[in-house]
């Protein structure tokens, strides 16, 4: 199993970015994929995620600004990022877990795979 990020780097507030991440080794349209985010001291905290129903989810604090797809002929989700702000810095990640997990989308515990991440950093 594989999840490889990529689209992070530096960007000024208010700017877009798009992370995108490349999936193998699983049956990818089965399972419900997400986005997470770390800062340094922090837990790992929910971005967004996308259910193999394509029902999407976002907190509060990203709704409106960012949208989550995926691509299940290519193997791939996407989370395009608008107006950026400071807080949305840190390390992204993908992940993936069986629907059979079952709990909420945000709780990273229940993600079986994980990618390497890629650094997003909002600043002027």
């Amino acid at each position: 199993v594989q999840l490889v990020e990529s689209g992070g780097g530096l960007v000024q507030p208010g700017g877009s970015l798009r992370l995108s991440c490349a999936a193998s080794g699983f049956t990818f349209s089965s399972y419900c994929m997400g986005w997470f985010r770390q800062v340094p001291g922090k837990e790992r905290e929910g971005v967004a995620a996308l259910g193999n129903d394509d029902r999407t989810y976002y907190t509060d604090f990203d709704k409106g600004r960012f949208a989550v797809s995926r691509d299940n002929a290519k193997n791939s989700l996407s989370l395009q990022m608008d107006s950026l702000k400071t807080e949305d810095s840190g390390m992204y990640y993908c992940a993936a877990r069986r629907p059979a997990n079952g709990g909420p989308w945000s709780l990273w515990t229940r993600y079986d795979y994980w990618g390497q991440g890629t650094q997003v950093t909002v600043s002027r």
